[in-house]
């Protein structure tokens, strides 16, 4: 099986998109403008959740192409943006080429993320970019627990999450370091990574992301040998401001089509 685990249409999912948003936004747009965006440009944005990165692409360059498998967060866009739902692993909805094609928390979902990634290269424009954010493998290492049994707890939901019910759904922890061999294996050049972490506490956009999504994915847990019990404590530990934890690792990768 590998369809998405989160409902980004549903409430919970328009709240995942909010603290996503406020999360990597900053560290997206960053990276972003230090490719050298340009008036001219016609961007690709896949993935496009509640279209704060399309927006902000609209307001830099000519015309955003924004793509998501589920559009219903994608409904206050700024002119200039296009959105069309679709399924990626269709193949791409539009013909390129494209100056720049963005995708944040995409491809490590998509088992067919190799074929997809050649297909984002053969839409490139001579000289035009690509960039993927995806997060890392990197464990999420505890700083601070309100009782010592919160330790086991925490380190069970995440080996459940990580290792048991995101793989049967075709996540892979390791793509996020795989991009750059891949990218240079597809004869983009100039590649460049970026590596982006914070802390999170219980309270904050960090653990309340990590909340939701665990409400979310209740079921896929359960089954997996988590108890209500288990998933009620790290809910309220994810609202705990004793509770400190690593955020998962994003790393930014972009290449250049040679031309």
């Amino acid at each position: 099986m590998n369809d998405y685990i989160f409902d980004t249409g549903s409430e919970l999912g328009h709240h995942h998109l909010d603290h996503l948003g406020r999360l990597l936004d900053t560290p997206t747009t960053w990276r972003l403008e230090r490719l050298g965006l340009t008036p001219d440009q016609r961007c690709l944005e896949l993935g496009a959740g509640s279209g704060s990165i399309a927006n902000w692409l609209a307001a830099r360059t000519r015309e955003v192409v924004a793509v998501d498998i589920d559009t219903t967060q994608l409904y206050d866009v700024a002119p200039g943006v296009h959105v069309i739902k679709h399924d990626l692993r269709d193949g791409l909805p539009v013909d390129g080429p494209f100056d720049l094609i963005h995708a944040r928390l995409l491809l490590l979902h998509l088992p067919e993320r190799e074929q997809i990634l050649q297909r984002l290269v053969t839409a490139l424009a001579p000289g035009g970019h690509l960039i993927l954010g995806d997060i890392t493998d990197r464990p999420l290492e505890l700083l601070a627990v309100p009782e010592p049994a919160d330790r086991d707890l925490w380190e069970k939901i995440q080996h459940l999450s990580h290792h048991v019910v995101s793989p049967a759904r075709g996540v892979s922890w390791t793509w996020a370091r795989e991009t750059a061999e891949r990218m240079t294996a597809a004869g983009l050049v100039d590649v460049d990574v970026m590596d982006y972490s914070q802390t999170a506490a219980g309270g904050t956009d960090g653990c309340l992301l990590h909340r939701n999504l665990n409400q979310q994915a209740e079921p896929l847990l359960l089954a997996a040998g988590a108890t209500a019990d288990e998933l009620a404590r790290y809910r309220e530990l994810m609202l705990d401001p004793r509770f400190r934890a690593w955020f998962y690792q994003l790393l930014y990768t972009s290449a250049r089509k040679p031309g």
